[in-house]
């Protein structure tokens, strides 16, 4: 109340201001106080698909469009609206699971709603079609980096062209059933995924197999597509006759791999090849009549013969009358052996030196069932023994591993220590693609015998429960992120409903909950869910970028500071939900703003008495103090909505002088083309909100090369011509020009395929050497690429290892 009090009484001289802060503080008072996953009928472990699903309902229902005599409808609305933009979004639901309501008081999610017809015909296209997976960011790698074929249809919920795709590929994914995975991604839900995929339209149709990308440019016909997606299914049919087929059944046996025979007496009869679990052959009986009678065939009929089958024993053999592809695969898939039973006498054996998937299981056959028979044959490539263990009957080997519920586990080939727990989907292309990445990866799953106590090396422990969707959307990112720090950083798990004691000791009460153990010092993470938001918190435990700010610290530094230095001061207190939710973004925005802004913090509750004196009278409070200040005091706070990252650096970056000009067609053959200096340029439209968004980074890029190359700016709204000479084609583009040493340039310049300040200048820099291996020749020509890109997880890797060397 006293906020909104000290923010009334800032913005009644400010009439422009009066409306949004009333209608700000009406949508705070009306989402505030409520339990989201009660607001929406859902436990706190649905996914974004039973959360979308649960919405659904509720607004076909709720809308105020259907209830116009209603004077509530609308303020209802809004809470279940509020309620389902948090909780989709993994970064706002964990900031509302370990901070509530509180912590989300500068995100404005939910404010706006659609008609109810969108709700209706557009939302969640494939949402209740069981043939079409619908992927999102959590799982979509874990889906097409399985093994198996994947056809992922990108679509947007507003697009009229893939509403117009729906009915052809839901009859399409019917028809594929069995054969290969149909996906389908909605990027309204989840803009960043597509981004990351370069999706530019819509609808866009991509075939992902095991690393493979193919895009699908053909007619939207079930024909086309079923005549495209078949090129990527795997399929051998071998034809058997008296001179072969012994040998091929007895060197398939060898390699414990059975066959599935179709035997025709006709011209009919079709067999298909399904995942290589069995070889798949057919033998022509109107040619090989006395073959076919020593297999007692008398009819065209299809047999299944397991490794070390034959007709003498009975039974071995399953013959199947139906010719429909789909029943004959399933009757194949009963009939294969069973996943390797591997007991307490054998378990440590067979584990020392191989990798193992193993399944646990408790009495029952739910994980180890027929579809995870398909297991041994996805695996194979990669060097991965499958097998299962009954708890029931070795109760003793499954507590030994704290294993209480059935469950799947790779075990890396070091010993039965260095294992890893699956908490993903129970689905095959799930666990597929988890023991791909598990024995690449270096997470080991933590317990009270090997938690890191007493540890010399440094070690990052995730505290998390197995229900909780943002904690199983942060273990892949775990996985990559250890890859990349191998040797440096050491990575656990740790279930905190199987270990609540350990979780206490730590003062754990929310998940998931990330913390660093570098031997005297704990350091808990506060960021993204994501490898790369790892690395830049490892970075800035290494390197800090935030400056921890006393009284004394504050006036030498801040008050007394240089005429060209700017300083941005987070004034807030330990125990407030807001200022804990900016932390991650305060330390995100001092990287981004490093060498042009110093920033620091203040705690309140440890310096009350200074802040008072400061008139520091709500948290967090954000005070920027300018260059070149007559009054060193003065200082300008924000009063923006949003305090994520780049909204902060945009709003520090428009304190400061630019460092970029602008060039006019005149300017940019003359100084551009023409001159003796290196140029780097950005080619923008200023309605393109890209560009919008690109412009304080470009601001960042030209205060770091400056004095070394020198940045420009293009306006192609105003200057059309100059940029299609240039050849630009989208917006915006960031071209360099290098001085080569002669007296004109090519008007294209050297695309530069990143928006990242600190890429760019990476690039740059590696050019610039070069160009000055290159002035130190005899002057032979260098060969480059003119579409220069490091990626920023290559670069942060890099300056981590750097670092921490």
């Amino acid at each position: 109340i006293k906020v909104w009090i000290q923010m009334y009484t800032e913005l009644t001289s400010r009439t422009s201001f009066l409306f949004a802060f009333i209608a700000a503080w009406l949508f705070l008072t009306i989402s505030s106080d409520e339990d989201y996953y009660k607001l929406l009928g859902i436990s706190k472990e649905a996914g974004t698909r039973e959360i979308r699903q649960a919405f659904k309902k509720l607004a076909l229902t709720m809308h105020p469009d259907k209830n116009p005599n209603d004077a509530t409808a609308h303020e209802k609305f809004l809470k279940i609206n509020r309620a389902y933009e948090v909780l989709k979004d993994e970064d706002l639901r964990k900031k509302y699971d370990k901070y509530g309501e509180k912590g989300l008081q500068d995100e404005q999610q939910g404010g706006r709603y659609e008609s109810w017809n969108y709700y209706r015909y557009d939302f969640g296209i494939y949402d209740e079609d069981a043939e079409i997976t619908t992927l999102d960011r959590g799982d979509f790698d874990a889906a097409v980096n399985s093994g198996e074929v994947w056809f992922v249809n990108f679509y947007f919920p507003r697009c009229s062209h893939c509403h117009d795709l729906a009915p052809t590929w839901r009859e399409f994914a019917k028809e594929m059933d069995g054969v290969i995975r149909i996906g389908a991604v909605n990027c309204g839900d989840n803009g960043m995924l597509c981004r990351s995929k370069s999706i530019n339209s819509y609808p866009s149709l991509y075939v992902f197999r095991a690393g493979m990308v193919r895009k699908y440019y053909g007619d939207r016909t079930k024909s086309s597509l079923t005549t495209f997606a078949m090129q990527f299914v795997k399929s051998k049919v071998t034809e058997l006759w008296q001179g072969n087929v012994f040998s091929e059944i007895d060197r398939a046996f060898a390699e414990r791999i059975g066959w599935l025979i179709n035997f025709c007496t006709d011209t009919g009869g079709e067999t298909s090849s399904k995942d290589g679990l069995v070889n798949v052959g057919w033998m022509d009986c109107s040619k090989q009549a006395d073959l076919c009678d020593s297999f007692e065939i008398t009819t065209s009929t299809t047999a299944v013969f397991p490794p070390g089958s034959s007709l003498a024993q009975k039974g071995s053999v399953l013959f199947i009358q139906s010719l429909d592809t789909k029943e004959i695969y399933a009757q194949v898939l009963q009939h294969l052996p069973d996943l390797e039973i591997l007991t307490k006498s054998s378990f440590e054996h067979k584990l020392a030196h191989h990798r193992w998937l193993i399944s646990f299981s408790f009495g029952h056959n739910d994980l180890a069932s027929h579809e995870y028979k398909k297991l041994k044959a996805l695996l194979k490539d990669s060097h991965i023994q499958v097998g299962k263990v009954d708890c029931i009957t070795d109760s003793e080997l499954c507590a030994s591993l704290y294993i209480q519920k059935p469950c799947v586990a790779v075990f890396k080939g070091v010993g039965i220590h260095d294992f890893e727990i699956h908490h993903g989907k129970d689905v095959l292309y799930n666990v597929a693609a988890f023991a791909k990445e598990s024995v690449n990866a270096h997470v080991t799953t933590l317990r009270p015998e090997n938690f890191p106590s007493h540890e010399k090396e440094p070690w990052l422990v995730d505290f998390f429960a197995p229900w909780c969707p943002p904690c199983r959307a942060l273990l892949p990112e775990l996985r990559k992120a250890s890859i990349q720090l191998f040797g440096q950083l050491k990575f656990g798990t740790l279930d905190c409903t199987v270990h609540e004691t350990l979780c206490n000791m730590h003062n754990i009460h929310a998940y998931p909950t990330t913390v660093i153990f570098n031997k005297s010092s704990i350091h808990e993470y506060e960021g993204h869910h994501s490898a790369d938001g790892i690395l830049e918190f490892i970075e800035d435990l290494v390197n800090p970028v935030v400056v921890t700010l006393t009284p004394e610290s504050f006036q030498e530094l801040v008050k007394r500071r240089k005429s060209s230095e700017t300083w941005m001061v987070d004034f807030y207190a330990p125990w407030c939900g807001p200022c804990q939710a900016l932390l991650p973004e305060w330390r995100r925005m001092a990287r981004m703003l490093s060498g042009i802004v110093n920033v620091g913090t203040v705690d309140c509750q440890k310096h009350h008495s200074f802040c008072q004196g400061e008139d520091v009278r709500a948290y967090p409070e954000i005070r920027l103090f300018p260059q070149n200040s007559n009054r060193r005091e003065q200082y300008q706070s924000y009063n923006g909505w949003h305090r994520d990252a780049f909204s902060l650096k945009s709003w520090a970056l428009s304190s400061l002088p630019r460092s970029s000009v602008d060039l006019s067609p005149e300017d940019f053959k003359r100084k551009v083309l023409g001159g003796k200096d290196h140029w780097v340029l950005d080619f923008y439209a200023p309605w393109c909100g890209p560009c919008q968004q690109f412009a304080p980074e470009f601001e960042v890029l030209a205060r770091m090369m400056k004095g070394t190359v020198r940045a420009g700016k293009v306006d192609c709204q105003a200057h059309h011509q100059t940029c299609q000479s240039a050849g630009i084609k989208a917006y915006p583009s960031v071209r360099f020009y290098p001085h080569l040493g002669t007296t004109r340039r090519d008007q294209g310049g050297e695309h530069i395929n990143s928006r990242d300040a600190t890429v760019i200048a990476d690039i740059l820099r590696q050019r610039l050497q070069q160009l000055a291996l290159q002035g130190k020749s005899s002057k032979p020509k260098v060969s480059y690429n003119r579409s220069l890109m490091l990626t920023k997880a290559a670069f942060i890797k890099m300056t981590v290892k750097a670092i921490l060397k």
